[in-house]
């Protein structure tokens, strides 16, 4: 008769294997995700809310396995995963990345009232020294909807790409991190220039 084979000896042991099982659901559900918003399979509405849902999944269980074990992992396991590899490098929806506005001006001044909420929000938090991942990186996902959804934004406004490039650098850094004076100096100016030239959009 064959021996049952133990993955796990202690209730320790069984926890990291728990973690790592939950850890592939993840990855190969948000591939999944993606895959289907591509194919139009699934409404921009019900993706945003289920990879907003993994996303935070993934960030809370990648904080219960070692640095060495996350490194590695999709090689180990042989994930081929290059979409959900991509949302999780990113860290926001795709909804949220690229523009989503539809181009109406039927919400123009509800659309507008929140970009410049959201702008004001971002520069007083800078200005209050809040510097940590965990409170800077809402206040930039909200910034980047925000002007998303502003239908007279055109697609390619350079303050975009900007944006989305400190939430990945974010993203890769712990919640309890902060940005160093020089980085936190270059977002104010980076936030305060795209203000600017949302203002000189609006008055033109």
């Amino acid at each position: 008769m064959t021996d049952t084979v133990k993955l796990y000896t202690s209730s320790a042991e069984r926890e990291v294997y728990e973690n790592m099982a939950a850890l592939y659901a993840i990855i190969v559900s948000l591939e999944y995700l993606e895959r289907a918003f591509a194919r139009d399979s699934i409404s921009a509405h019900d993706y945003t809310n289920e990879c907003n849902k993994l996303l935070l999944q993934y960030k809370t269980v990648s904080q219960m396995v070692s640095a060495e074990e996350l490194a590695g992992f999709t090689h180990k396991y042989r994930l081929n995963c290059p979409a959900a590899a991509r949302r999780l490098e990113v860290g926001i929806p795709s909804t949220i990345e690229h523009s989503s506005a539809s181009g109406g001006t039927g919400n123009n001044a509800r659309s507008v009232a929140k970009a410049v909420q959201d702008f004001i929000t971002t520069m007083d938090a800078l200005s209050m020294e809040m510097r940590s991942v965990d409170k800077l990186h809402p206040l930039l996902t909200d910034l980047l909807q925000s002007i998303n959804a502003v239908p007279f934004i055109p697609a390619d406004f350079k303050w975009k790409p900007t944006f989305r490039d400190w939430l990945i650098q974010l993203n890769q850094m712990k919640a309890s991190d902060e940005l160093d004076d020089g980085q936190a100096r270059q977002l104010m100016f980076e936030v305060e220039q795209a203000y600017n030239e949302f203002k000189n959009m609006l008055d033109s």
